[in-house]
C-alpha cells in the first residue's frame, strides 16, 4: 500500500459506503430511481449522480459542460449550482446507465486509491475552483458519502451501517462544529456548560464549555450542573446536523434539560452542513 497512513480511514469509510449505496441501487427498477430524497430536489438518481460527480472529479476529470435550467427551485446559491451540474447533466440516465458508471467510477477510485503515494497536504482540486489539501478533500468524500448513503437508505426504507466506518467520521466532524453552534450561534452565557448524551448505534458523551471571553470547546467529561443537556439518539442528531430534518420534526426524539431558551436556541441552530 502505498497510501499515507493518516488517510487509510478515509478511504476505508469511502469504500465501505459507496460500496454499499452501489448494492442498495443496483436491484432497482426505473421507477425506485425517482424516489425524493431528504436532500432538497433531488431524487435517488440525483444523489447518485452526485456521487458519481464527486468522484469524477477526484480522479481529475473535467466538469460537463452544461447549462442549468432556471427552474430548480432548490438552486439558489453558487455551491449549490456547482453541485447541481453533475446532477442535472445525468437526470435522463437509465437505471443500467446510472449502475455502469457508479460501479465504473467505483473501479477507478479503487485503483487511483491503490496508486496514492502523494502527501495528505498535497494541493488537490475543490469545490468552485478552490484548493484543498488531500486530507481535507478525502475526509470530505468519506464524510458526503457516508451522508448520502444514509439518505437513499432513508428513501428506499433500508436502514444501516449507523456505526459504520463512515459514521465515525461524519460523528467527528459534526462535534468540531459543536462549539461554535452552542457559544457563538446560540449565544449560551459565558461560564457555562451544555452536555450532549447521544445513544444508539453511536454512543457518546460531549461537554461543551464556554469560557469567559465566550468561547467554547469540547472535551468527553461530563459537567456539574450544566446549563442544559440534550438527549438524543445518534439517527437523530446526524439528520439534524446535516439539515435532513427540524427539530420540530423530530421533538419526540429528543429530550432536553435545563435553560428552555437556550436548548430552543442550540436546535434552532444545529444544521452544520450546506
Amino acid at each position: 500500500m502505498s497510501l499515507h497512513p493518516s488517510l487509510q480511514s478515509y478511504a476505508d469509510a469511502w469504500t465501505h459506503s459507496v460500496d454499499a449505496i452501489s448494492e442498495l441501487v443496483s436491484p432497482l427498477v426505473e421507477g425506485e430511481w425517482n424516489r425524493r430524497t431528504p436532500c432538497p430536489g433531488w431524487s435517488v438518481r440525483d444523489l447518485v449522480s452526485h456521487v458519481i460527480g464527486l468522484d469524477c472529479e477526484m480522479l481529475g476529470d473535467p466538469r460537463p459542460i452544461h447549462t442549468l435550467p432556471r427552474d430548480l427551485y432548490h438552486v439558489t446559491n453558487e455551491h449549490q449550482r456547482y453541485m447541481e451540474m453533475q446532477v442535472d447533466v445525468r437526470r435522463h440516465h437509465t437505471a443500467p446507465e446510472m449502475t455502469s458508471e457508479l460501479e465504473y467510477t467505483i473501479i477507478r477510485r479503487n485503483r487511483q486509491l491503490r496508486n496514492e503515494s502523494r502527501q495528505p497536504d498535497a494541493k488537490v482540486r475543490g469545490p468552485l475552483g478552490t484548493e484543498i489539501t488531500l486530507e481535507q478533500a478525502m475526509r470530505r468524500r468519506a464524510f458526503d458519502v457516508w451522508v448520502h448513503e444514509q439518505d437513499l437508505r432513508t428513501a428506499l426504507g433500508v436502514p444501516g451501517n449507523l456505526d459504520s466506518p463512515g459514521a465515525h467520521i461524519v460523528r467527528d466532524k459534526l462535534l468540531g462544529a459543536l462549539p461554535k453552534v452552542v457559544a457563538k450561534d446560540a449565544g449560551a452565557p459565558a461560564n457555562s456548560a451544555v452536555v450532549f448524551d447521544i445513544h444508539g448505534p453511536l454512543e457518546f458523551l460531549r461537554t461543551v464549555r464556554v469560557d469567559a471571553d465566550g468561547r467554547g470547546s469540547i472535551d468527553g467529561a461530563p459537567s456539574l450542573g450544566p446549563a442544559a443537556t440534550l438527549t438524543l439518539d445518534w439517527e437523530t442528531y446526524f439528520r439534524l446536523a446535516c439539515g435532513r430534518v427540524t427539530a420540530d420534526a423530530v421533538s419526540d426524539r429528543i429530550k432536553t434539560e435545563g435553560d428552555p431558551e437556550l436548548t430552543t436556541a442550540i436546535l434552532r441552530n444545529f444544521t452544520v452542513t450546506p
